[in-house]
């Protein structure tokens, strides 16, 4: 996978690419990217897939004036033009659903297809009801049962884990929560704005997701007209994760119809 440090005005983007099909932007959740994952070499044996590192993540910096998601939705609609994409698929994993929600609000002519896995983003039940656990008020290993089938697979010995791994971790870690703590893990506009997404729209849950429940995802998919919902067994939060070869063949399936 070809790795390279992307100058976008102020913001230098990590972004990672590998294949040379047609191309599929994909956008990490919260833990961020590991172009190790056997899902995106699987990915990309049928696509041109490009992962940037959200600003804040990975080793992509973070100017004062990101502070939101809507904020790394405009870097990546420049992204898109400096990469001379018209128009791409489009994937997007918890955060990263919601920040290719937006995108294809704003230019919904652009996106050819969108995959939303686990997203937030929408606030969708009563003003006192969260929609979303609260992931910054639970311990590791409460959040590892809620992200995972099978939480021995979350398991990280950090004895092993470099310097600068552990800085990429806390960092991710301290980036989300400047993203998604105020409003919590929503957008209050966005759920007015996706009856313009007018592409087809898959949502993917994993069948044992603690983070994203099967209610919340039925509501979200509810304000997108047309929008389907797939689930995959034996998955938690990242079924891409969990089980690639099932995610990538939802994926597949979901892209080369009608292709």
């Amino acid at each position: 996978m070809k790795h390279d440090m992307l100058k976008l005005g102020e913001i230098e983007l990590e972004l990672h690419e590998s294949g040379d099909g047609l191309p599929l932007l994909f956008f990490h959740s919260g833990q961020g990217f590991a172009p190790e994952d056997p899902f995106v070499a699987m990915l990309a044996q049928r696509y041109r897939v490009i992962a940037p590192s959200h600003p804040g993540f990975g080793h992509s910096s973070l100017p004062d004036w990101v502070d939101s998601i809507d904020d790394i939705a405009h870097v990546y609609l420049e992204l898109m033009d400096r990469l001379d994409l018209p128009r791409a698929k489009l994937v997007g994993c918890s955060i990263g659903g919601w920040i290719a929600a937006e995108i294809a609000t704003k230019v919904p002519e652009r996106i050819e297809k969108l995959a939303l896995v686990g997203p937030v983003g929408v606030k969708t039940g009563g003003v006192k009801q969260l929609d979303i656990p609260d992931i910054f008020a639970i311990s590791q290993d409460e959040m590892n049962r809620l992200r995972f089938h099978d939480p021995a697979k979350a398991k990280i010995d950090l004895t092993k884990l470099t310097e600068e791994e552990m800085r990429v971790i806390a960092r991710n870690s301290e980036t989300l929560a400047l993203l998604v703590w105020e409003p919590y893990m929503h957008n209050p506009k966005l759920k007015h704005r996706l009856h313009r997404l007018t592409m087809p729209v898959l949502f993917i849950r994993g069948a044992s997701d603690g983070i994203v429940s099967a209610p919340y995802l039925d509501r979200y998919a509810a304000l997108i007209p047309g929008a389907r919902i797939e689930t995959i067994p034996a998955a938690g939060h990242l079924p891409h994760v969990e089980q690639p070869e099932a995610f990538v063949a939802k994926l597949a399936a979901f892209f080369e119809q009608g292709a």
